[in-house]
């Protein structure tokens, strides 16, 4: 079985955070590999896998980091492949995460979700991904009709909850 995501972190202390992408593939049954790779520390492997990520079968690549957040660029410059950045919270809150993976130079995009928003990343890589798979498509429907139900009912166990002054 061939990936068709890659989840790309700068470093295993980013694990926690991608999880949630990780989780989300299983649950989706999405075939994806997840690695770790430096573009300060191991430059030569991330060339590696940003020049062979589309003969591997993979279709969209998650590149998180943290600080300088160098990764998804670096990546992103070396492949016509889709790459959604993951600023991860590390310093500054996240900011300078975040600011390192939106503003790229011209010609060289990199779809960038919040600070620690690995899910969000997740779900936009099966949307690029179902835009020509009718079965892909199906699944995101009821993955988002899940999350309306989850409101509806929440709604519901709210409506119970009684307070002296709540007028709903």
């Amino acid at each position: 079985m061939k990936p068709l995501v890659a989840i790309i972190m700068g470093s295993t202390s980013d694990l926690p955070v991608m999880e949630k992408a990780a989780k989300f593939f299983d649950e989706m049954e999405i075939p994806f590999e997840i690695n770790a790779l430096s573009a300060h520390r191991t430059p030569k492997e991330v060339e590696s896998f940003a020049k062979n990520a589309r003969e591997k079968g993979i279709k969209v690549i998650i590149a998180a980091a943290g600080m300088a957040a160098h990764l998804p660029g670096v990546i992103a410059s070396m492949t016509t492949l889709p790459v959604i950045g993951v600023p991860i919270k590390s310093s500054l809150d996240g900011m300078d995460a975040l600011l390192a993976i939106v503003q790229m130079p011209p010609g060289i995009p990199v779809a960038t979700v919040g600070i620690d928003g690995s899910l969000n990343a997740a779900i936009l890589a099966l949307q690029i991904l179902s835009t020509d798979n009718v079965e892909l498509q199906n699944k995101l429907a009821a993955y988002k009709e899940d999350l309306k139900s989850k409101i509806v009912k929440a709604n519901e166990e709210l409506a119970a909850v009684k307070y002296k002054f709540k007028t709903n």
